[in-house]
């Protein structure tokens, strides 16, 4: 089964990152049987979260659904077993020199997709991806036959990457394409009406390749399920705590520019960030993050599944696309992960310095220089 329009991470619910109250686990699993019961087909997990245990909760939520009413996505990547966490870094990437050499990378994807069909309790993934690669991983032939024998073998039905946490990689995962595009199906990437940049820029090499798109941060933050007001206390620890102060207020004064449009074809906020998102080339499928606010008189998070699930089957027109991403438009707005010229040494898994063959792909593609 390929992925749907619709699609439910098990980062959603506070438990695996730290996103408004952390759902005790019950309510957890209630939440990806309403996701289910509501219509939502295409379920996103990653071994790596809380060190299998969103694995195993999915296949808990799941246990007696028909397998084949669903798509299942897994993600490997993060080296839990040997690697030891380092701090807000998390867990090294299994191509980390430290742990092994390409000769051994095969034989650890093969073990990590293992016993995450295991924990999710099923003997194939309908689509896996790469995780969070750092530059190894984007670039090693190893890799890919590794994740290619795991097609082979029967364990997915479809191979993908997905970039990440933070956004960039722009030029990296181009380059991927031209590699190795022709093993690669989906790519998970940021995208949203108020982060159209620099995902925007990749979907043409999308298109080019035929990888199609599952994209994430529909929500920004929140913002798009209606929630955040002007001065949102977020709770000690919470991710969003993090991004620059005024965030909330710049992205809601940007989203109530937007709703004149949302209003004509009668969407919530998050029908309208995700609706948005699939009029985009290559972009099929959509996953939010789905909270439980810390609030007095939040919205229950069943509320948010059950309304993005109701999700109309309309797209944007071109010109209707290109006015929210001018009003959205975020370029230069942040400081890029991957490849740059502002590293000399890859002191960090997410960024390492800039290649002469990167360049040149960026004037091919029309990209600029200045990454």
């Amino acid at each position: 089964m390929d992925l749907t329009t619709t699609a439910y991470g098990t980062w959603s619910g506070g438990r695996f990152m730290h996103y408004g109250e952390t759902l005790p686990e019950e309510r957890y699993l209630e939440c990806i049987r309403t996701a289910y019961d509501a219509g939502i087909r295409t379920f996103v997990t990653a071994d790596v979260y809380g060190n299998g245990k969103a694995d195993e909760l999915l296949g808990v939520a799941l246990e007696g659904v028909d397998r084949d009413s669903y798509c299942l996505v897994g993600m490997i990547g993060h080296d839990f077993y040997v690697g030891q966490r380092q701090g807000n870094k998390g867990y090294p990437r299994f191509t980390d020199p430290e742990l092994r050499g390409p000769g051994e990378y095969k034989d650890y994807m093969r073990m990590a997709c293992s016993k995450s069909l295991e924990r999710c309790r099923t003997d194939r993934f309908d689509l896996l991806m790469l995780h969070n690669p750092d530059d190894i991983g984007y670039t090693s032939e190893a890799v890919w036959d590794g994740m290619l024998a795991l097609k082979e073998e029967g364990l997915t039905d479809r191979l993908g990457i997905a970039p990440g946490p933070a956004n960039g990689f722009t030029l990296d995962i181009i380059q991927c394409f031209e590699r190795f595009g022709r093993h690669i199906d989906w790519a998970m990437l940021i995208l949203n009406p108020l982060e159209p940049w620099p995902t925007g820029l990749v979907l043409p090499a999308c298109e080019k390749f035929g990888v199609k798109v599952l994209t994430r941060v529909v929500d920004y933050g929140g913002v798009f399920h209606g929630e955040l007001k002007p001065g949102h206390a977020f709770k000690p620890g919470d991710h969003r705590a993090y991004r620059p102060q005024g965030w909330v207020e710049h992205g809601l004064e940007k989203a109530e520019r937007m709703l004149p449009l949302a209003d004509k074809y009668k969407l919530t906020p998050i029908q309208f960030a995700s609706i948005w998102n699939l009029s985009q080339p290559m972009v099929e499928s959509a996953v939010p993050t789905f909270f439980q606010e810390a609030t007095e008189d939040a919205r229950s998070i069943d509320e948010q599944i059950r309304e993005f699930a109701a999700l109309p089957d309309v797209r944007f027109t071109p010109e209707e696309s290109e006015q929210i991403r001018a009003i959205g438009d975020n370029t230069g707005c942040m400081t890029l992960k991957g490849a740059s010229k502002r590293h000399q040494t890859s002191e960090r898994a997410d960024e390492w310095p800039m290649r002469p063959e990167l360049l040149e792909l960026a004037g091919r593609y029309d990209l600029g220089v200045e990454w």
